[in-house]
């Protein structure tokens, strides 16, 4: 079902946020009962959609709202969430697992996915109650739709408007490789693609052209172009302080060395590929761009979505389109996804993005309406503001988790959710606190949590370094080890295995400390399965 932008609805009896809600009267209420149609789930969408556009000041792309059966939300699972994909064993495995724990009882689903796209596709099940679909539309619809329009990260590395077009490319193409190929040979080489996602994105953007100096750096680029490309020019005196480049300078150059993105490097270099299979790198390539902004930024985006869905929905209350037990039914499912265990709780396993998002972007509305001293002396960019979704706007335009956290997270809510910052070393018999709540401990405690939503450190640091194009060809990367953390040799040496089979020669890996020095030397041996015929 498609659910095209409206008119604004015109409310003549309007309750100031945080009044009192009307006495109940059943002309209002949006809906009764917990069955819906497709009339009752159009209209709550307008009415939360007024309070998204005109009360809150969103900006979102066109909505389309798919019902879907659990079976078919399983499907999508399966598919990382894409409602056109190619195929792909590895989907239909994760079908089965997730049927089976489902039906067993052992795990739910959740109650929608959406997708960055222009119209934003938002999935809800035809299980959820109307309350529930309400919830869903002002989540995922009105929260994560904003977030994905209007955040830095998105407008840099995603296309809204083609995704679904160049998914549907992709799909087909990849139909057709098999159907000419084969499947062994097309499935291998999706294998191959998959097991490099992760070192399969640029993670910085191209810098912006500097027009001044941009000739004078073009001159210096034709000197080393012309001295890599033709021996003569070495006999031809340079300028004083300008020394030619050596062979091993030439060849990296050469190969646009070092390159830390392994699928690009192999899409365009890889000697042994055919054209389909650099295509088939290439789409990977783009569905692993597409989806790294959604990696680094799960707690600003399901804390905007949360806090918008419990504003629309506690505003719907206020107004009374809702009932209370309509409410209550909201509640209950809101405490239960922003719910935070204790350490020492069986059920805890790290920070609730949700709870964490939640809690911050409800402590920027605190300190932007009613701040404390404290507060004025962390946060002078905006506390005391009076305007609560101006500053929430802004952070959920410019900032991704790590410097979100950096940024807001302030001392009363680190004392409200009691953190602390505990040093764990195996070589000593009990924990240590590094830090606790004064002045410096709180810095350190925000510095020690952003940097674990920081995927710079986080994932291993590997880039291709050299190719021994005169010797046997062996490529050669780099892992730059930090913390004297190494790669786990068993998967190490599984997804070299994957590299070797993409480029068609040795692969040789170097795991080297702050020093230089190596602390660890892999090499696996290439294989032919997936040479093209």
């Amino acid at each position: 079902m498609t659910l095209a932008p409206v008119e604004r609805l015109k409310q003549p009896e309007r309750s100031k946020p945080g009044e009192k809600a009307p006495p109940p009267d059943d002309a209002r209420l949006l809906y009764t009962g917990a069955d819906w149609d497709y009339d009752t789930v159009k209209r709550c969408h307008d009415a939360i959609q007024e309070i998204a556009l005109g009360e809150l000041g969103l900006d979102v792309y066109p909505n389309q709202i798919e019902v879907i059966t659990s079976e078919q939300m399983l499907d999508a699972y399966a598919s990382i969430g894409m409602p056109l994909l190619y195929r792909h064993w590895s989907f239909g495995k994760h079908f089965a697992r997730d049927e089976a724990m489902y039906r067993r009882g052992m795990r739910g689903l959740a109650y929608e996915i959406v997708i960055n796209s222009s119209p934003c596709i938002s999935y809800i099940m035809e299980e959820n109650s109307i309350t529930m679909q309400a919830l869903v539309i002002a989540h995922a619809a009105f929260g994560h739709n904003h977030f994905f329009k209007n955040n830095y990260l998105f407008q840099q590395w995603t296309d809204a408007e083609g995704i679904l077009g160049y998914l549907d490319f992709a799909k087909a193409y990849i139909a057709r490789c098999e159907e000419r190929y084969g499947q062994q040979l097309v499935e291998r080489t999706l294998d191959a693609a998959h097991a490099l996602m992760n070192q399969g994105i640029h993670r910085y953007p191209r810098r912006r052209l500097d027009l001044q100096s941009e000739a004078r750096r073009e001159q210096e680029r034709q000197e080393v172009q012309r001295q890599l490309y033709n021996d003569l020019w070495r006999t031809v005196p340079t300028k004083k302080g300008l020394k030619a480049p050596s062979d091993e300078e030439r060849r990296r150059a050469l190969l646009d060395l070092p390159e830390e993105n392994l699928l690009y490097f192999l899409e365009k270099k890889a000697p042994r590929l055919a054209p389909w299979q650099r295509e088939v790198l290439r789409i990977v390539r783009h569905v692993a761009q597409y989806f790294s902004p959604q990696r680094q930024t799960k707690v600003m985006n399901e804390g905007c979505a949360t806090y918008v869905h419990y504003r629309i929905m506690t505003r719907l209350h206020e107004l009374g389109r809702i009932s209370d037990g309509a409410y209550m039914e909201f509640l209950h499912s809101h405490t239960s996804v922003v719910f935070q265990p204790s350490f020492d709780d069986p059920r805890y396993s790290g920070i609730n993005p949700y709870a964490l998002g939640f809690a911050m972007m409800q402590d920027i509305e605190r300190i932007a309406t009613n701040p404390t001293e404290e507060d004025r002396a962390w946060f002078p960019g905006y506390a005391g503001s009076g305007d609560a979704m101006a500053a929430l706007r802004d952070a959920w335009a410019n900032y991704r988790d790590e410097s979100f956290i950096l940024q807001y997270l302030s001392p009363h809510l680190m004392r409200k959710m009691r953190l602390f910052h505990l040093h764990d070393d195996s070589d000593e018999s009990v924990y240590r606190v590094s830090a606790i709540h004064d002045e410096r401990g709180y810095r350190r405690v925000r510095q020690q949590l952003a940097a674990q939503y920081d995927f710079s450190s986080l994932d291993p640091d590997i880039q291709i370094t050299d190719v021994d194009l005169a010797g046997d060809r062996r490529l050669i990367l780099e892992h730059k080890v930090q913390k004297g953390v190494l790669l786990a040799e068993e998967d190490a040496k599984a997804v070299l295995q994957h590299v070797a089979n993409l480029w068609g020669y040795d692969v040789l890996l170097f795991e080297n400390d702050d020093a230089g020095n190596t602390l660890r030397k892999l090499t696996v041996p290439a294989r032919t399965i997936l040479l093209a015929e």
